[in-house]
């Protein structure tokens, strides 16, 4: 038996069945992205670009600034975000850089505008030891996403026009997938919301140093990266792992009994797969023989895990955030989610059968994640 939902911060905020239509539709497009190289293996296009974005600029994106508004329908601002987003997401995938450019910028000053209403315009609340660690969290989820639209430009400015900077990573596509981060942090906000309040300092300074570490540690580590510094990648990650495992043992020890809880404590597993898959990535780039195709298996299953595991179970808990509990099985549902990204889709980006199986399996998950009908027998505590 589960606990109501009475205790939660935002106990007024109920996502419409319309814009869970829009997130799973876009969910299922940029899946299906995802494996259309199988289809048109020489187009000139990357379809990676389209698959990152739909779902964790255009879909994920307009649910974090719907969630931090905290509304019934959908405000005008989130609207513009989404038809700009998608529109962007289009210029970038057929290299018309300029006007994604111009519309980047529009869309880092829709969320810095949303960010700066609910918060501030500095951040603040991040050095405060009252503000709680989840709004801490959230805050920089939105700051995280208009820092990455603003630096994915002058990315563009520089690789395409300008050239004034080389450097072997520093690519394009590498920058778009920094779009998934804000995900994260959210859904690491949705985690901390949940926790229950204690007084005990250990619990105190594991939530603060879970919060400091996640942001600096994934920043500092992205700078290792650009700079090619191997041996600092594996210190970070390793820190990382650690801090992941910590926020993990304390969240399943202090996290309330919401149904919720199995959905993000899944979702911190999938986390922990990305962790080990990262290290081992870099630990085989160590190897004299290394070759990044040799290895494309390994980055599959580490990008499937973070985008369809660890930031879609933090997605639909948002999209059902007073809704539960809801009438689903979730351990049969969990199970089908863990089959479908660790097994069908990393196969499915070599195999059509197993791409078909993906999407069958992702249609699925998504349907009873996000529509299954709300429980409507009174929930007593335990």
């Amino acid at each position: 038996m589960y606990l109501e939902n009475s205790d939660l911060p935002e106990k007024g905020f109920i996502m419409n069945a319309r814009l869970k239509t829009i997130f799973g539709c876009l969910a299922v497009i940029a899946l299906v992205f995802g494996f259309l190289h199988l289809v048109i293996p020489e187009s000139g296009y990357n379809f990676e670009r389209l698959h990152v974005f739909l779902f964790n600029l255009c879909g994920g994106g307009s649910l974090l600034l719907f969630f931090t508004l905290k509304t019934r329908t959908i405000p005008k601002r989130v609207s513009v975000f989404l038809v700009c987003s998608i529109t962007y997401a289009f210029f970038a995938f057929f290299k018309l850089y300029i006007p994604a450019m111009v519309l980047s910028l529009i869309l880092a000053v829709i969320v810095e505008s949303v960010r700066v209403e609910k918060f501030s315009f500095l951040p603040w609340g991040f050095f405060r030891r009252d503000e709680p660690v989840f709004l801490k969290f959230h805050q920089a989820a939105l700051l995280c996403l208009s820092m990455a639209l603003v630096i994915s430009t002058l990315v563009i400015l520089n690789n395409e026009y300008l050239k004034l900077i080389y450097m072997k990573k520093l690519q394009l596509d590498t920058f778009f997938l920094g779009f998934s981060f804000p995900l994260s942090l959210i859904t690491f906000s949705l985690i901390f919301s949940f926790i229950e309040e204690s007084e005990r300092p250990l619990v105190i300074f594991t939530k603060e140093a879970g919060f400091w570490l996640v942001n600096l540690g994934v920043v500092i580590f992205f700078l290792f990266i650009i700079f090619e510094q191997l041996h600092p990648q594996v210190v970070v990650t390793t820190i990382l792992f650690i801090t992941v495992m910590a926020i993990f043992y304390l969240f399943y020890q202090l996290g309330k009994n919401l149904q919720q809880k199995h959905f993000l404590v899944s979702g911190m597993g999938f986390l922990v797969v990305t962790a080990i898959t990262g290290i081992a990535y870099i630990l085989f780039e160590y190897s004299y023989d290394y070759s990044p195709g040799q290895y494309k298996w390994l980055l599959n299953l580490h990008a499937f895990a973070a985008l369809y595991g660890w930031n879609l179970c933090g997605l639909s808990v948002i999209c059902r955030y007073n809704d539960f509990p809801v009438r689903l099985h979730s351990f049969p549902i969990i199970a089908l989610h863990w089959i479908t990204v660790l097994l069908f889709a990393p196969l499915g980006k070599f195999q059509p059968l197993f791409a078909v199986l993906a999407l069958a399996g992702y249609i699925v998950i998504l349907f009873f994640l996000l529509f299954s009908k709300r429980q409507l027998a009174p929930i007593n505590p335990t």
